[in-house]
């Protein structure tokens, strides 16, 4: 489990060396959604491993509502630049 747990945290550094390459904001954007989710993700499994339903919960509760607010976010933020070109 813990080789699981190391290949989930390098997966996790891929978009966080893409959103440092990249300078769309929309990109950078999708990208920390990626993050949060794989964080999200880790975090459910290292809960499972402690077997603490705690942890657990409070994961799920970032992933359901932790991706939502950064899609806006991100969508606001686009149009705005679609207005000002």
């Amino acid at each position: 489990m813990m080789y699981l747990m190391a290949l989930m945290l390098l997966a996790l550094l891929i978009p966080i060396v893409h959103s440092v390459r990249c300078g769309d904001i929309w990109e950078q954007m999708l990208c920390y959604a990626s993050v949060s989710t794989k964080a999200a993700v880790i975090v459910i499994v290292f809960s499972v491993l402690r077997d603490d339903s705690m942890i657990g919960l409070v994961a799920v509760v970032a992933l359901s509502l932790g991706n939502a607010d950064l899609m806006l976010l991100a969508h606001l933020l686009k149009r705005l630049e679609d207005r000002c070109d």
